[in-house]
């Protein structure tokens, strides 16, 4: 049993009490809400007479199903339209606050929140989305949650959990050239498989992950439920601090700062804290990684061989066979040569400002391949208007990218932005089962922002680091 973590303080300082069912009630700081799961939810409060207990730490966006090319209304999918208004009726109705597309506040519901100061260290977060896990990079914990539980949030403020053990994955050294956040999370899904976190919320330390910048973190927890934790949380530190005193809400409320910053330094986890499990990676070791399967575990460093079924455990053979036979990959050879159709950079993992900055880099000066069809979905409208302000969509565009609006995108394929056929596609987002994108014959190859670039730029999977150098007017 862990002790003295950071999971264990902002538990216990958010448990109300033990249910009969041996679950403790937790109350919910940040309740994020967005128009895929909530309308149920709100439904279910209707038929009970029920009222939303706290608008005040409810706060809405719309990521999912809005369109990223044109978003006048009505939206051209009736089930797209029919959802904004739903979202939009309940929102006016409970009296909570809306990052609508008229906002210029808009997007993805977990780049919006940590943008805008509304995730903070120490509180709990839940929303109906699998990667709510991403606001852990601020120290919070941070839960994705069904339909009922969300009605159960909305009507009581509270919501029932089952308390996990703590494995701290400490990730040492200096990471490389060309190896960013989205590799270090790979490795540890690859190393620990997508069900080695069930039971678990990991708690991510060492040199590599406290020299990374927020996006970075956000990255990282952002998927630690695809290797099947239930959350996953870095201690706040003077990076946390900086960036929140530059949100909307700190600006707007300086002594809240002062007030709060000893709360958030007495959270982090002891020196002598317990943990159930550590687990060390060696991040100066890695190198960029890529996925070969169908499954964000099911991944490699770009110049390894892709494992032959038979060397993995018995129990995920079968899995390795039928995952190589969709993408078209044989045993023995690297990713690196795998030819591309689509290069999608976005999605809650990868489309904050410097994931696009650091993409813009290797696309400056180059063009995209003439077999691939590329397109940037920015993360919010702040990230989106910042991007233009700065030249990167220019910069983009000039190689033949598409430039988009907010949203979630290709990431999982609910509006107009899906793959074809059995287009493979290189993509900074972070799920690659079959069908993810839109199509159920469509491949997907996860791998970092940059790693994206460079393929939409070759046409196929190569290593960034191995781009020759082109000259490019400076912006």
């Amino acid at each position: 049993m862990s002790d003295s973590t950071l999971y264990d303080k902002v538990w216990n300082r958010h448990k109300v009490t033990t249910l009969p069912t041996g679950q403790d009630q937790l109350f919910v700081g940040l309740h994020l809400i967005h128009e895929v799961t909530s309308p149920q939810a709100f439904g279910m409060l209707r038929e009970r007479d029920l009222e939303v207990a706290y608008p005040e730490l409810t706060h809405a966006t719309v990521d999912h199903i809005v369109p990223t090319a044109d978003q006048s209304r009505p939206y051209k999918e009736d089930a797209a339209e029919e959802m904004m208004a739903e979202l939009e009726q309940n929102v006016r109705d409970a009296g909570i606050e809306f990052s609508d597309p008229t906002s210029g506040n808009q997007g993805i519901v977990h780049v919006i929140g940590p943008e805008q100061g509304l995730t903070q260290p120490g509180k709990t977060i839940v929303c109906g989305d699998s990667h709510t896990s991403t606001h852990g990079a601020f120290g919070a914990l941070a839960f994705g949650i069904g339909t009922s539980q969300i009605r159960d949030v909305l009507a009581t403020g509270t919501v029932a959990m089952e308390k996990q053990k703590v494995r701290k994955i400490e990730v040492t050294g200096e990471l490389g050239e060309g190896v960013e956040a989205k590799d270090v999370i790979l490795e540890i899904i690859r190393r620990l498989g997508t069900e080695g976190g069930v039971g678990y919320v990991y708690e991510y330390a060492g040199e590599a992950i406290e020299s990374l910048g927020m996006e970075g973190r956000m990255s990282i927890c952002n998927m630690s439920i695809e290797g099947g934790a239930r959350a996953g949380y870095v201690n706040p530190d003077e990076t946390t601090y900086e960036w929140l005193e530059n949100t909307d809400y700190f600006q707007d409320n300086p002594e809240e700062f002062a007030k709060l910053k000893p709360y958030w330094e007495s959270i982090r986890s002891d020196a002598d804290a317990e943990y159930d499990d550590v687990v060390t990676i060696d991040g100066s070791s890695l190198e960029p990684v890529v996925t070969w399967g169908t499954t964000p575990g099911q991944g490699i460093g770009i110049s390894d061989p892709i494992p032959s079924p038979e060397e993995l455990p018995e129990d995920k053979q079968d899995t390795a066979r039928r995952a190589q036979e969709h993408m078209r990959v044989e045993p023995g050879e690297t990713m690196e040569g795998y030819e591309i159709d689509v290069a999608f950079l976005g999605s809650c993992t990868n489309a904050r400002l410097p994931d696009l900055r650091r993409a813009a880099e290797i696309v400056e000066g180059r063009q995209v391949h003439e077999d691939v069809r590329a397109l940037v979905v920015p993360g919010s409208q702040r990230v989106q208007k910042t991007a233009e302000e700065e030249g990167l969509k220019d910069v983009f565009e000039a190689a033949g990218f598409d430039w988009r609006n907010a949203g979630c995108s290709m990431c999982l394929g609910m509006n107009e932005d899906q793959l074809e056929g059995d287009e493979a596609c290189a993509s900074s987002s972070n799920r690659n089962f079959i069908g993810r994108q839109g199509s159920k014959d469509g491949r997907t190859v996860l791998m970092n922002p940059r790693m994206v670039a460079a393929a939409a730029i070759v046409g196929e999977v190569t290593d960034v680091r191995d781009l020759p150098e082109t000259e490019v007017t400076a912006r």
